[in-house]
């Protein structure tokens, strides 16, 4: 069966272009693995190279010209981070979960600021939701946020806060998009506001997690930090809404025209050239391991065509984000069986080739199982979707359903 996405003849042109600009404008000595972690000279260019996509409207593709996209077809999108993928170029920008609340949720001047600054790669942010010892609950976070005239005062600490792009870090993002607790007596859902919490103010401090996976994590405190009434994004009880339209992307309700699975692709050669696969039992795990990636990417096929259209999704975003947790224990699982410790290698004189990727995907496995929900908060989502739990849900609004323009009611 055919899994592939095919391109029209005027989209393969369209690639030859994108493919002729990277020639030109990535320099060889600055590629890098998509997985490894990025330092130094290759992070200052990553995030320089970031803005001359932006200057073209390719760092965020599908997004208005008028704010800084590029006013393309998610067709021409995909072609565009198929090569950037391609060409191993670091792109560094942040965590780019907030696009979708500020193209829905803010005001046209907070868009032509914030929205515009981060389409155009001149503004890097980081997700700024999850609380210690509160898991998947967002809910029941505890940062507040306190009235003071205009401003508010925002203070709580906040965990795994992610965007770093590895262990290099000489740029500290420009904010945080924070939920906090604004009516500490309103009911739930009604009580939170969602924030752009700058960085370079009194109050902030962000101190890297020393992690098992390596990865950029970051332990954020806010002490009274002092936020201005242009950084809250919505109205100052509807940042749950405003925060769903942030998970719905992280959940996958967006979906993809996916391109190569660099670390499947790895693990399927590795395994046939080393004849791993040569008994019933590893050829069946490996089997099992591409078959649920392609259905993965069926998954964001169907989510992405649902996208593109403007149709309103329900269960769709958290199947995908279910699956793609679920299924990415079985695929760690079963390229531990078939590559035994060869799995965990990347850095000895036992490595293998492509055995970074491979062994950050054994690393990250059950962590990828927590960002935007856990799998019993993905299973929770779905059954409010669909009207068989106690409790009733529509899906947030996003670029595709709500359109382009400000939702904001204050």
């Amino acid at each position: 069966m055919d899994f592939a996405y095919h391109y029209s003849n005027e989209q393969e042109t369209f690639r030859k272009e994108v493919r002729a600009w990277l020639a030109e404008n990535v320099d060889p000595k600055m590629k890098t693995s998509p997985r490894e972690e990025i330092e130094g000279e290759v992070w200052d260019w990553g995030y320089e190279f970031a803005k001359k996509l932006g200057a073209k409207g390719w760092l965020h593709p599908t997004y208005p010209k008028e704010y800084g996209g590029g006013g393309l077809t998610p067709e021409l999108s995909a072609i565009i981070h198929e090569e950037l993928d391609l060409a191993q170029v670091p792109v560094i920008t942040g965590n780019t979960l907030d696009l979708p609340a500020l193209s829905v949720w803010a005001t046209e001047e907070q868009k032509q600021e914030f929205l515009k600054g981060r389409l155009t790669g001149e503004l890097i942010a980081y997700q700024n939701f999850t609380e210690p010892g509160h898991g998947s609950d967002l809910a029941s976070l505890e940062t507040k946020a306190v009235r003071d005239g205009d401003d508010w005062l925002i203070t709580g600490n906040k965990v795994y806060v992610s965007g770093s792009h590895g262990k290099g870090r000489p740029r500290t993002p420009d904010y945080l998009f924070t939920v906090a607790v604004t009516d500490p007596d309103a009911p739930r859902h009604r009580n939170l506001g969602y924030f752009l919490v700058p960085t370079n103010v009194e109050g902030v401090s962000l101190t890297p997690m020393n992690l098992v996976t390596g990865n950029g994590q970051n332990h954020v405190v806010m002490d009274n930090v002092r936020v201005g009434p242009d950084r809250l994004i919505g109205g100052e009880f509807q940042g749950w809404q405003v925060a769903n339209s942030t998970l719905e992307h992280e959940h996958g309700g967006r979906g993809e025209l996916p391109g190569k699975n660099r670390v499947m692709e790895s693990f399927l050669n590795v395994t046939s050239d080393r004849g791993w696969a040569g008994t019933d039992h590893t050829a069946n795990q490996a089997m099992e391991a591409y078959i649920v990636s392609e259905i993965g990417r069926l998954f964001e096929l169907r989510n992405h065509a649902f996208y593109t259209v403007g149709q309103e999704m329900t269960f769709q975003g958290s199947q995908n984000s279910l699956w793609r947790k679920e299924k990415g224990l079985v695929q760690a699982a079963a390229m531990s069986d078939v590559m035994g410790p060869y799995s965990l290698l990347d850095d000895s004189a036992f490595a293998i080739e492509g055995g970074e990727e491979l062994q950050q995907f054994q690393l990250n496995a059950i962590g990828r199982t927590h960002p935007g929900g856990t799998i019993e908060i993905q299973k929770v989502i779905m059954a409010r979707r669909i009207g068989i739990s106690r409790t009733t849900e529509r899906a947030a609004p996003t670029p595709s359903t709500a359109g382009q323009t400000a939702s904001t009611k204050k």
